[in-house]
Formats: structure tokens, C-alpha cells, sequence
């Protein structure tokens, strides 16, 4: 995973924030918790992994994953060492009986709390290391025992973030480096407490930036591993646009106001309204993305003045942002002789790639994303065209400007068959090959319609 040359933050840890976030089960939305089957309370002392999911009428699927972490073989412990938590958000289909016979804690919510309903189970978790999963996602064999050793190797490594594998064997990444997907992260459960724990508030879309940046801020490490897998359904019935529209915006701006210091904060503020009214536009659904907009700035101006102790200094903001590291990368292209290149996918972070190359002399053309062009529309005065309109350009070479290693490979990948030019990406991941445990321990491809995935 890339780290832009620059290691996480050795700040002291800070105090933890003066309002705890909302991580005890007994809220008045909350049913206080029940044993399951498997987890009387005086077995619980001493286990090694807590698996905490949220699930909201999804029976079916929440069960098979609650089958497989049954199953000590698959998980890679004895059943004794690790136990599953499920928090329900207010099923009416049987969920939570079901779910009763096979974790050990359910806990029963009045009201839908979304993924992000998993805070409400940290509470609970006697594991020294916490999985956080969705009900439709689940590690590969042998990935929890290789978590347990990277968190063993470093005792500074707060998250252990898990590759996401989707059905028809596409990836699923963030926009941004050292930043996990909520389906497939371990995380040492005291790193969790001492930085505040997930905050709920949230619902879902953007908690993942939330809580890498807050760790990181904490003094304590992020990362990705390519030796850690997950399989996730991704299954349609969650995904509603307008809902989706409502959280990015506004979860994002709360994100950017919390953890962003100046020059970044105005930055992204500007870049992220832009681009996720774009995105509305293109989905239909404008009218979730102003509420979301309005509800997001509201929530930033109280939100940015009682972060002030979580802002990330320089080195954790170059670490998820790398303003540096693609400068001199750009700066080094110039120096090589390369004076025009087009910038391919205006992804979350392409502001350092458009701004160093304005300050190093290299023209660009035109930022080419296929999701993004539309008939005048442009960034910072840049035109956003079709990748195939894109590559009629003249240009020395290209550049994927997308921060998010998954995706930035995918671009590497395809612009490699569409042009014969030099395609730069410093961010992307390698093309790796799964080890036989990995292929063996993979849900069979689904004929599915599923492009790759970025948490945005």
C-alpha cells in the first residue's frame, strides 16, 4: 500500500474526545442484549476475535454468513477464541431468532441504525481484536490468523484493512490510501476505545475516512493487506441512490470539517460539493443530494470547532492525501522532458495531480472519466471528457489521477490495451496472483453485473 514516502504520525496519543460516541447497547432505540446460543456470558472471558455485523432484513444472507464463522475451520480459531456479535436493526423477518442460534450476542434495535450500527456491539466485544464485517461479507480461510500476526508484529497497528473480492472477481477498494472498507477491517479493539470507538451518527457511507482518520490522528497505524481477503455479495437490496446520495455529501463534508486542516479543508470542501452533486446529477437523484448537502454543512460549522484535537497534522494529512509525493512525481516528468499529459479519472483526490501539474509547467489538456464528462462541464477549468474523446488528444503521456490503489490499477490495466503512450501510476497495486488457500477458500464467480467497486 502506498504511504507516500511518509510514515503515520508519531503524535501522543490525545485524550479521548469529550463525548464518547453512542458504543453502549442501552440507548433508547436499544433492546438490551441477549446471549446467543453460543455465548453464555462466563465463556466469553479471554477470546481472541470479536465479529461484529449489523444486519437489517436480510435473513438469508445474513445467515449464511453466520454459518461460516460457525465453522472454526474456516475461521482459522477455535470456537472458544472467538465469538460473533450481531446487531440487528429492527428485522421484521425472523432475523434475530435465527441469528440467536448462531452468534453468541444478538442485540436488538428499535429503529435501523444502518452499518454503522456495529458501534452499538463494540461495547459488548470481550475479543482483544475486533472484525467488523457486513452480513453479507466474510473473511477467506486463513485471513483472521494473518490479521492476528500483523497485529502482533506492530504494536502501533490500530486497523488491519482486509482486500475486498466481489462476486464476479472484481475488487472493491477506497478513494484514498491507508483507508479500509468497513466490510473487511480488523481493528485492535483498545486503538478503538481509546480513539472514541465508530461513530453511528454516521449511518453509512464515508464512516471508514472517519475512523482511519481519527485513528491516524490518534497516533496509531492504518493499513491495507494484500495477504488479507474478504468476499462480499454486495448484495442489491442495501444499495437505494437516494439514500446514498444523502450520506456521501453530507457524511464527507462532516469527514473534511472534522479531520482537515487549512489548506486542505478548503480544498476539499470545494472539490467534494462539486463532485458529489455530479454524481447526483448523473443518478437522479439531486433532491437526497441538496438535503444531504445542507444537513453536511450544518453538521460541519459545529462539528470543525470540537474536532480541533483530532485535526491531522501535515504528515497524516501527505499520508491519506500525498500533495508532496505526487508533486515530485509530476516535477520529475517535467525534468524527463514530458510538457502535456491527461490526467485519466477525476477521482476523489485529484486535486494534488491538476495542482502540481499547473506549478511544474505541464499542460493538461483535458481530465478524461468517463462517469464525470458532460457537455461543458469542466474542473478548475479543465475540460472532463469521454476516456475515447480523451485519447484523441495529443499528449506525452498519461496519468491516472486516482489516489484509490484498487481503482488507479484498474485504469493502469485498461489504458495499457487502449494506448500505445506512457501510462503513469504511482498509486496503484500490483497485479497479484491468489495463493491456492486463497483461490480454494473464494466463493465461485457469480454471474453477476458487478463493475469494481470504490467506497467513495
Amino acid at each position: 500500500m502506498p504511504t507516500f514516502g511518509i510514515a503515520p504520525s508519531k503524535t501522543t496519543l490525545p485524550p479521548a474526545p469529550r463525548v464518547q460516541y453512542h458504543t453502549e447497547p442501552t440507548d433508547k432505540n436499544t433492546i438490551a442484549p441477549v446471549p446467543g446460543a453460543k455465548g453464555a456470558p462466563h465463556m466469553r472471558a479471554g477470546r481472541q476475535v470479536s465479529f461484529i455485523l449489523a444486519t437489517h432484513n436480510r435473513h438469508e444472507v445474513v445467515v449464511d454468513t453466520l454459518r461460516r464463522l460457525a465453522a472454526p475451520d474456516w475461521v482459522g480459531l477455535p470456537r472458544a477464541n472467538y465469538e460473533v456479535i450481531v446487531v440487528d436493526n429492527a428485522s421484521a423477518d425472523g432475523t434475530p431468532d435465527t441469528a440467536a442460534d448462531l452468534a453468541d450476542t444478538v442485540i436488538r434495535r428499535r429503529r435501523n441504525a444502518g452499518s454503522c450500527a456495529k458501534a452499538y456491539g463494540v461495547h459488548q466485544a470481550a475479543g482483544e481484536f475486533i472484525v467488523f464485517l457486513d452480513d453479507d461479507s466474510y473473511p477467506r480461510q486463513g485471513a483472521v490468523l494473518r490479521m492476528i500476526d500483523h497485529f502482533r508484529a506492530d504494536p502501533r497497528l490500530g486497523a488491519a484493512g482486509f482486500t475486498v473480492h466481489l462476486p464476479n472477481g472484481h475488487e472493491e477498494g477506497a478513494a484514498l490510501p491507508a483507508v479500509f472498507v468497513g466490510c473487511g477491517v480488523g481493528l485492535r479493539t483498545a486503538a478503538l476505545r481509546a480513539v472514541g470507538g465508530l461513530d453511528p451518527t454516521f449511518f453509512m457511507q464515508a464512516e471508514e475516512y472517519d475512523l482511519s482518520f481519527r485513528l491516524t490522528a490518534g497516533g496509531w497505524k492504518v493499513e491495507v493487506f494484500n495477504d488479507l481477503a474478504v468476499e462480499h455479495l454486495k448484495t442489491a437490496q442495501a444499495r437505494r441512490h437516494a439514500r446514498i446520495a444523502f450520506y456521501d455529501i453530507r457524511n464527507n463534508l462532516r469527514v473534511a470539517a472534522r479531520y482537515l486542516p487549512e489548506p486542505y479543508w478548503s480544498v476539499y470542501r470545494q472539490d467534494w460539493l462539486e463532485r458529489y452533486a455530479w454524481l447526483a446529477a448523473r443518478a437522479r437523484t439531486r433532491w437526497a443530494h441538496m438535503r444531504g448537502r445542507v444537513a453536511g454543512l450544518a453538521r460541519a460549522l459545529w462539528e470543525r470547532p470540537r474536532y480541533q484535537r483530532w485535526r491531522l497534522d501535515h504528515a497524516g494529512c501527505e499520508r491519506f492525501l500525498g500533495w508532496r509525493f505526487i508533486h515530485a512525481h509530476l516535477r520529475k516528468l517535467a525534468g524527463e522532458g514530458v510538457r502535456r499529459v491527461l490526467l485519466v479519472d477525476l477521482g476523489k483526490n485529484i486535486y494534488p495531480f491538476w495542482r502540481a501539474a499547473r506549478d511544474t509547467g505541464i499542460d493538461v489538456p483535458a481530465i478524461l472519466d468517463d462517469r464525470f464528462a458532460a457537455p461543458g462541464r469542466v474542473y478548475r477549468g479543465t475540460p472532463i471528457v469521454s476516456v475515447a474523446a480523451g485519447l484523441e488528444y495529443a499528449a506525452d503521456a498519461l496519468v491516472v489521477s486516482n489516489a484509490g490503489p484498487v481503482h488507479a490499477r484498474a485504469t493502469r490495466l485498461r489504458l495499457a490495451k487502449l494506448d500505445a503512450r506512457p501510462v503513469h501510476d504511482w498509486l496503484g497495486l500490483p497485479v497479484v496472483t491468489p495463493t491456492p488457500e486463497e483461490a480454494n477458500s473464494a466463493r465461485p464467480f457469480a454471474t453477476v453485473d458487478c463493475r469494481l467497486s470504490i467506497v467513495d
